[in-house]
């Protein structure tokens, strides 16, 4: 197996994971949030990298295709944990587990359309795009929360990622939706 730029950014995105969790627990509470947050901050900008590079370079690989969900559903699960650890808020903990819920979900839709040959009607879309974005962006700010303006905006964030989280997983459940009636 070659390991190429895009791959080697993938990886480096799982080696993060560990070292982002010491940072929320290990810093004093003044500079974990920093700490964190700037981890994870790397780690999404990775991700925006890996998959550019790979298309544009032609450095597509079945391990990067495999590793890079993988290494995106574990750092944000682990982000969605900390924060609802961290807030104790009823409505923190609801928004993680729609998300967590969808992206298992989502995972298991696109395992069994690849099953069924029909991987490539649930590909990336657009509004998951967006929601990633939202995403990325409210648990970097709550991470990180410097002050309650930072920490509201996160909220926000979450809130509309949580929205878009559920708009997506519709869109994608009701693509495959004949699929999963077809007796043949």
């Amino acid at each position: 197996m070659k390991i190429n730029l895009p791959t080697l950014l993938t990886l480096f995105r799982v080696i993060l994971i560990p070292f982002f969790v010491l940072a929320f627990y290990l810093f004093p509470t003044e500079w974990s949030g920093f700490f964190s947050a700037l981890i994870f901050l790397i780690a999404a900008i990775t991700d925006v990298f890996d998959g550019y590079l790979a298309r544009r370079l032609g450095q597509t690989t079945k391990f990067g295709a495999f590793l890079d969900p993988v290494a995106d559903k574990i750092i944000v699960t682990i982000a969605l944990i900390l924060i609802t650890q961290y807030y104790q808020a009823w409505w923190i903990s609801i928004a993680a587990i729609i998300i967590i819920s969808r992206e298992i979900i989502i995972s298991a839709l696109r395992e069994w359309m690849a099953e069924v040959g029909k991987r490539s009607n649930v590909a990336v879309s657009s509004i998951g795009k967006y929601k990633t974005i939202a995403q990325m962006t409210a648990l970097t700010w709550l991470l990180w929360r410097p002050c309650d303006i930072v920490i509201y905006a996160g909220l926000v964030a979450l809130f509309i990622a949580t929205v878009l989280t559920l708009i997506s997983m519709v869109q994608y459940l009701w693509i495959a939706q004949n699929d999963f009636f077809d007796n043949k």
